[in-house]
């Protein structure tokens, strides 16, 4: 009978401080909201009369050829007593330096003018809002319970993309141009923090035995993180891919819809779309590596073995397989491009579904999803 109050008394308090966090990511909601309608605003009212760059440099690419052909001259002839052979001049090939088109970037989501700047401005400063806010829900999430805020799926969600998002204002700080990823960051954000309160809600509770380790800051911490920059890298080449179709279609003497070109024609060139995302996802694998090998150290300080090919370990490993293939195929001269860009996103899909396909639907150890 003296040890119940107490033990009601903690209840209560965690319960308060979980309430403070779920009004706090539901603000962080509505500001992630007007953040993704000010971005709407940036690429809708942004000036449309200063795109058109990728057509008129592979224009201009088309002339240089031509002009390089005409330069050549006709073919050199040399006459012999035994009959007549013909030297043919070597063919002149106007690339990159990077082998691939060369093309300017887009001027932005803005188009280079001062209203749509100022839109993409003002959802800057909503989604660093609104990160601050989401951060805030975390730690106070993190506080109810006194452990690290990521013991299930739902606060795992809401730390992903909490990371996810300070990823993007990162680069933003260090002068990088991916104002381009705020749109769709705002969208999937969204989308993830909506799945995250309706369907992995999970009531702010303590770990199950086998998550009391340190482990778990270190393990899971890293994997966080390393998601967070798949997924940018990701959204970078699956923007690439488009675009690449986009300045084929332009150099065949195609026409592309007036959508298509007032989108696709304010992002980077392709070419700086897959080195970005190629860059991205080099910098973060050997994360992604030391990410498994703590898995590793720490299943066998609790189930007594560092391999047991468990679902997670399974699916974690494959992904580093398909990311290691992308890196390898990146590399070599015949695989960049296009069919490096695929494994990149199969690479990418395999990682989603070691985060939410292994949770939920398919059992092992590691089955903390909490839904």
């Amino acid at each position: 009978m003296t040890l119940a109050a107490p033990i009601q008394l903690a209840v209560a308090t965690n319960e308060h401080l979980a309430h403070i966090s779920n009004t706090l990511i539901y603000s962080a909601m509505a500001v992630y909201t007007l953040a993704f309608f000010a971005y709407i605003a940036e690429w809708l009212f942004g000036s449309r009369s200063k795109v058109g760059r990728t057509a008129a440099a592979l224009t201009a690419e088309k002339n240089e050829k031509k002009a390089a052909a005409t330069a050549q001259g006709p073919a050199v002839t040399v006459k012999s007593a035994g009959g007549t052979a013909v030297l043919e001049r070597p063919k002149v090939v106007v690339r990159s330096a990077a082998g691939s088109r060369d093309v300017p970037d887009g001027p932005g989501a803005h188009g280079g003018d001062e209203q749509g700047d100022l839109y993409g401005r003002i959802a800057i400063s909503l989604t660093a809002l609104a990160f601050l806010v989401e951060l805030g829900g975390v730690v106070t999430r993190a506080a109810s319970v006194e452990r690290a805020p990521w013991g299930n799926m739902y606060e795992f969600n809401i730390t992903f993309s909490t990371v996810a998002v300070g990823v993007y204002l990162a680069l933003l700080a260090l002068k990088k141009n991916v104002r381009w990823l705020g749109l769709f960051l705002t969208t999937t954000v969204l989308l993830d923090l909506g799945l995250a309160v309706t369907v992995l809600y999970t009531a702010s509770d303590q770990l199950v035995p086998a998550l009391h380790s340190y482990w778990l800051y270190i393990h899971v911490s890293t994997a966080i993180l390393c998601g967070a920059v798949f997924y940018v890298g990701a959204v970078g080449t699956l923007l690439y891919l488009f675009k690449d179709a986009y300045e084929s279609k332009v150099a065949a003497g195609g026409k592309p819809g007036r959508f298509a070109t007032s989108v696709l024609e304010r992002l980077p060139a392709s070419a700086s779309l897959d080195k970005f995302s190629y860059r991205v996802n080099a910098a973060v694998f050997p994360l992604w590596t030391f990410t498994i090998i703590a898995g590793a150290i720490w299943a066998e300080s609790a189930w007594g073995r560092y391999w047991g090919w468990d679902p997670k370990e399974t699916w974690a490993f494959i992904t580093w397989v398909a990311y290691a293939c992308y890196l390898h195929a990146r590399s070599t001269a015949g695989w960049k491009g296009r069919k490096a860009a695929y494994i990149a996103l199969i690479a990418f899909a395999c990682w989603l579904f070691n985060y939410y396909g292994v949770n939920i639907f398919v059992g092992g150890k590691h089955s903390y999803a909490g839904v």
